[in-house]
């Protein structure tokens, strides 16, 4: 049984003193103690309490391994998320590269997967579970194919915000990155690419196995010089167009 070294585990992620979370709990913070250090066992309503606080069922809090897997419940959160944990007790930021897009659809629940995944540093982040993401194709420009984005785990699709970026996992689509539309009243999200040759399409919840929200970036060539190319190539499109536009009406 994991109770013990869960709720620690979780109180500490949540960067909850003992203080803090025993005022949650609505317990002495001597009556915390004791459970965290496995002198006493808390009675089902205090698990229904901290169930709630930390939105982990019982019998994941009892039966899972937190520091390898963190479930969620309820109907706009995505479900399980491994993740590994460094010597500090904080979350490593693995990384999704294209090679390992593929096994990513297949075991993203699994911490043995997500352990043999590289592992990259990125300094100051806020508070959360990061994964990097390399990202391919032109549907995001000037952002290129091969940049790596560093993305915040993203617990509740209510969190999800209008016209920002993220990475979203689904059986259909797989591994994307785009601008976001949240469309909660139909319960789905409009998915955008800033590239406008790659019309907009939409994606149930239902259908959204995890979603990431775009923190930074890691690229690996001249930004401005594929920016201008980008330009360059959308004056050639409106310059065909307009061409066009003048050989119908002259004839």
């Amino acid at each position: 049984m994991y109770l013990i070294e869960n709720v620690k585990h979780l109180r500490k992620i949540h960067g909850f003193t003992q203080q803090d979370l025993s005022e949650k709990l609505m317990i002495p913070r001597s009556t915390l103690g004791e459970y965290e250090r496995g002198n006493t066992h808390p009675s089902l309503d205090l698990l229904i309490k901290i169930s709630k606080v930390f939105k982990v069922d019982i019998d994941s809090l009892l039966k899972n391994k937190i520091g390898e897997t963190i479930v969620n419940a309820g109907q706009n959160q995505t479900k399980v998320l491994a993740v590994t944990m460094n010597l500090s007790d904080q979350s490593n930021i693995e990384l999704v590269n294209t090679k390992a897009e593929a096994g990513y659809l297949d075991s993203y629940t699994n911490p043995e997967f997500i352990k043999e995944l590289p592992k990259i540093h990125f300094p100051n982040l806020p508070r959360g579970h990061y994964r990097g993401f390399e990202i391919s194709g032109d549907s995001m420009l000037p952002l290129e194919s091969g940049s790596i984005v560093i993305c915040r785990y993203i617990e509740d699709l209510s969190q999800v915000k209008d016209n920002k970026t993220y990475v979203i996992i689904s059986k259909r689509d797989g591994v994307v990155y785009k601008r976001v539309r949240n469309i909660a009243k139909d319960q789905r999200l409009t998915l955008v690419s800033d590239n406008e040759t790659y019309l907009p399409y939409g994606l149930p919840y239902t259908e959204i196995d995890e979603i990431w929200q775009y923190h930074a970036h890691l690229s690996f060539s001249d930004t401005k010089a594929t920016f201008n190319a980008m330009l360059e190539d959308k004056i050639n499109q409106m310059s065909k167009q307009l061409n066009e536009i003048h050989a119908k009406m002259v004839n």
